[in-house]
């Protein structure tokens, strides 16, 4: 198992999504195989809690907060997250969530970029961030899709420092770098994608066999939005929830 007790600043560390709780816990539950834990009396917590995979905390879920739908969000773990709002106010963002502590677990904010994509920030407190990370059931890469590949690469080099390495081809791909390590995922939004549809960061949790995550997905009531394909690193595809929350499963060979 790859666990986890602490992740460098600038790094993905954390995922969770506001959602139809009941609803999610059964549907990840039978595709991953996740159980669930409250975080602590509702009254203190909102609601909020843990999916876990092999006893070990991979992801977050609690209540929707508002009338638009569901997703899936991603937290890069940060020294300081009001340090990290005045930056993303520099950079041309917003900041949707303002820096707040959660309990003593950590101190947390949500942002928009500069194209309108919502990024979060966790500086950790007694929660560090996923206990368990890149191997089937758990977090293993966050991917912005992107209107301005150019705005992306100047907003996150500035926020979070990250250094963009671009991949030419057919459909040109970015990795962010952080100190020489590869942390995230870039590219421009497919030409399928309908017009409008702004720029978003996409979570992708790690499977043995996407193929077969397909039909599971779709028994338990979920949708397939992009079939399994491969790709220079392996093979994945971009599935929806019941509750239309997109996410994405992944093998990576290697």
């Amino acid at each position: 198992m790859v666990e986890r007790t602490e992740f460098a600043a600038g790094t993905p560390a954390w995922v969770d999504i506001g959602t139809d709780v009941a609803g999610a816990k059964a549907f990840y539950g039978g595709l991953f195989g996740w159980s669930a834990q409250q975080a602590g009396p509702p009254d203190e917590t909102g609601g909020y809690g843990f999916f876990l995979k092999a006893g070990k905390m991979v992801a977050g879920y609690g209540p929707k907060q508002d009338s638009g739908p569901p997703f899936w969000s991603t937290y890069v773990a940060v020294a300081d997250a009001d340090a990290t709002a005045k930056k993303v106010e520099a950079a041309g963002g917003t900041v949707v969530v303002a820096p707040m502590d959660v309990m003593t677990a950590g101190r947390m904010a949500v942002f928009h970029d500069s194209q309108g994509a919502v990024i979060s920030v966790w500086q950790p407190g007694d929660h560090t961030g996923a206990q368990l990370v890149d191997e089937p059931g758990t977090m293993c890469w966050s991917e912005l899709r992107a209107r301005d590949v150019d705005a992306a690469n100047a907003f996150y080099a500035a926020v979070f420092d990250w250094e963009p390495e671009t991949h030419e081809g057919p459909m040109p791909y970015t990795e962010y770098r952080l100190g020489g390590q590869t942390v995230a995922g870039m590219m421009g939004i497919p030409p399928t994608t309908p017009p409008g549809a702004p720029s978003q960061w996409l979570v992708y949790f790690g499977v043995d066999d996407p193929d077969a995550a397909l039909p599971t997905t779709e028994k338990l009531g979920g949708s397939v939005r992009m079939p399994a394909m491969d790709f220079p690193g392996g093979r994945f595809a971009v599935l929806a929830d019941p509750q239309g929350a997109t996410f994405g499963v992944l093998r990576l060979d290697h």
